[in-house]
């Protein structure tokens, strides 16, 4: 049985806005584990902390176009707001500072359609 999205109005004046839930993906190619290890030791409670929801996390992928990384990870917010709050906040900037020399990485956040 599916699981039903939970929409959020929130009063913009004088309009009233649907948050949709949105998709933090990112792509990545560890370069460095003992380093990204630690960012993944600190990440994976700020985002849950943020209201993250792995849904994917470095599972089997095919690529079928363009070029990929070998690690993919897909995590859903509420909304794009909270995505992106949790990016910039500081309990993830402090675990980012572990991925940055570790890994290349590609990372999006987008609204999901319902």
């Amino acid at each position: 049985m599916p699981v039903r999205q939970k929409r959020q109005l929130r009063r913009l004046s004088p309009v009233w806005v649907v948050e949709m839930a949105a998709l933090w993906i990112s792509h990545v190619l560890v370069k460095d584990e003992a380093a990204f290890g630690k960012y993944a030791a600190l990440a994976g409670p700020a985002i849950a902390k943020h209201g993250g929801q792995f849904l994917a996390r470095g599972g089997r992928f095919i690529q079928l176009e363009g070029s990929g990384r070998p690690r993919n990870v897909v995590v859903k917010f509420e909304s794009l707001e909270a995505a992106e709050a949790c990016y910039k906040s500081p309990d993830y900037q402090a675990a980012l500072v572990h991925a940055q020399d570790a890994s290349e990485r590609d990372l999006l956040l987008v609204e999901t359609t319902d």
